[in-house]
């Protein structure tokens, strides 16, 4: 089989896990492994792990854990993806967590479910993605969804109490980029971004980042229509 493409009809799907929980890794390994077209080819328990084992392996789809010791699914997915567009990442987590859901998303992840999910549909969610269609947890998209209809419309006068930096840093949220990146952009620690981010929400009066990211947009959107 080439690397990284689509399993033939007759063809295993090779499957790489990567969760930091011994027990739940075992127990997606008998699950998949059940199945006579899955075929677990590795494991991991942390990202550092997973970055060197998932290239070498060349497997169809990876089921990461979002949440790391090390660092997070997401990150992972995007690295992997760069190296090896073909993969499949299907994110599993425990958290209901719509900002993790948006960023999967971003990163290219082809599904995102819950690890509440029943056996049987976690097993059909790796066959869905090896197929190359997305899958998302359907109760998690709706409610994202829902909050990005329902972002806060930024009034004429919204942005202006913002200095230059929270809005550069407002900009790069709209854009979709985690705080690492953003640092990495602006040349500023993490923890600065935090706190930089902190306080933009509060001066916008909103709670979550996601809900700063449509302001963002629906602000660069104004921006463009007077521009005409």
């Amino acid at each position: 089989m080439a690397d990284g493409k689509r399993p033939g009809p007759d063809e295993p799907i090779q499957v790489f896990l990567l969760d930091d929980h011994e027990v739940v890794r075992r127990g997606v390994r008998d699950l998949l492994n059940d199945e006579a077209d899955i075929d677990v080819v590795g494991e991991a328990g942390t990202a550092e792990q997973a970055l060197v084992r998932v290239p070498a392996l060349r497997p169809q789809v990876a089921v990461l854990d979002v949440r790391l010791p090390d660092g997070d699914g997401v990150t992972v997915c995007r690295e992997l993806r760069s190296r090896m567009p073909e993969l499949a990442c299907l994110m599993l987590t425990s958290f209901d967590d719509e900002e993790a859901l948006l960023d999967s998303i971003m990163a290219g992840a082809s599904g995102y479910v819950l690890k509440q999910i029943k056996g049987s549909d976690l097993v059909s969610a790796v066959r869905t993605v090896a197929a190359g269609q997305s899958l998302l947890d359907p109760s998690a998209t709706a409610r994202l969804m829902a909050r990005l209809r329902q972002g806060p419309e930024p009034e004429p006068d919204a942005l202006p109490g913002l200095t230059d930096r929270e809005r550069e840093i407002l900009a790069l949220i709209g854009e979709g980029l985690t705080n690492r990146q953003i640092g990495q952009r602006l040349y500023l620690a993490e923890k600065t971004v935090k706190n930089h981010i902190s306080r933009l929400l509060a001066k916008l009066g909103v709670e979550r980042r996601i809900q700063a990211a449509v302001i963002a947009t629906q602000a660069q959107d104004r921006l463009r229509q007077q521009g005409r």
